[in-house]
């Protein structure tokens, strides 16, 4: 089997601060690999080694065959990088910034505008291609940042936090382009916290957390793996205490999502028995109340420990007490 990237007790330390904790993993060519965690549990730093930005403190990690310290210049020619902030010079024009991009790669001079013009095709910007990036949305920016990326057409995509900040349909496009990119056969490296991403996305997804990997396995296996739970969402009337829900028979853990509660249920309680009786004794009444699928989401959760608003913490920065 082909590994695009093999990573073996990778460690690193921030002053003191151990950051990436002996993490392992291998992501086959050709496939979407997803590294799923809350900000500051380890997914950036993991990017920035595996791209040659950071030194590992310990371990090892190869790139398309290459050793990521020892042989970091061979290993950055055959990847392509999308950094959680687009990077593209506003003061030029999207096909200025891709032929420029083009020229950093080594791209003969002879292919590079051909190679511009393709990819501002395929990313739906042809039409803007004179156009200054400053007056670029920031859907667009993205777009014309990735396409940056693959004008030296890599094996390998690094994407970070691909779609954060995004309106609904940007962050469609884009997924549909990862998901274009894979049947082209290259392979795309994602991070993000957003759990319906991953499930959407990729082919194989490490659960990260607190720089440790808690889980790796396909989606559905992920699934599969909290079995013998169930999920149900209930509203109510008036405001429950939510001490009182977790006292409900068969209830292991309650979480607040607006006005919803979403109830993780194990064994065979009468579930909903137990929330009309608890609404009748409280004054209170059920409104609405629906089982779920089990979701990617779930999985997280019962595998991490942590609460779904948990995985959308904002992101600090090397030395000020969480990892990245």
């Amino acid at each position: 089997m082909m590994y695009a990237i093999r990573v073996e007790d990778l460690t690193k330390r921030y002053n003191g601060l151990l950051a990436l904790d002996k993490i392992n993993f291998h992501v086959k060519q050709g496939s979407v690999f997803g590294l799923l965690g809350p900000n500051g549990a380890g997914k950036t730093t993991t990017i920035r080694i595996l791209t040659g930005l950071t030194r590992p403190s310990e371990g090892t990690a190869t790139v398309m065959g290459y050793d990521v310290t020892n042989e970091a210049v061979k290993a950055k020619q055959m990847v392509g990088v999308v950094p959680e902030t687009s990077n593209v010079y506003e003061e030029m024009t999207a096909l200025e910034n891709l032929v420029f991009a083009a020229e950093l790669y080594g791209v003969p001079r002879a292919e590079r505008r051909n190679r511009a013009r393709g990819l501002l095709e395929a990313f739906g910007l042809l039409d803007r291609a004179g156009g200054r990036v400053a007056d670029f949305s920031r859907g667009m920016r993205r777009r014309l940042t990735i396409a940056c990326a693959l004008i030296h057409r890599p094996e390998l995509l690094f994407l970070d936090e691909p779609t954060t900040g995004l309106d609904v349909q940007s962050a469609r496009q884009l997924r549909d382009h990862v998901s274009e990119l894979r049947d082209e056969g290259v392979t795309v490296f994602l991070t993000t916290h957003y759990i319906e991403e991953a499930d959407q996305l990729c082919d194989t997804v490490a659960m990260i957390n607190q720089g440790r990997i808690a889980a790796l396995d396909s989606p559905e296996n992920l699934k599969a793996s909290v079995t013998g739970t169930r999920v149900v969402e209930v509203v109510f009337s008036g405001h429950p205490v939510e001490g009182e829900l977790k006292g409900i028979q068969g209830v292991m853990e309650v979480h607040r999502l607006g006005d919803r509660y979403r109830l993780t249920v194990g064994g065979e309680a009468d579930i909903v028995g137990g929330l009309i009786d608890y609404a009748r004794k409280g004054g209170l009444r059920v409104v609405t109340l629906n089982t779920l699928k089990t979701s990617l989401e779930d999985a997280f959760i019962r595998i991490t420990g942590l609460a779904p608003e948990e995985a959308h913490e904002e992101k600090e920065q090397p030395g000020q007490g969480r990892a990245q």
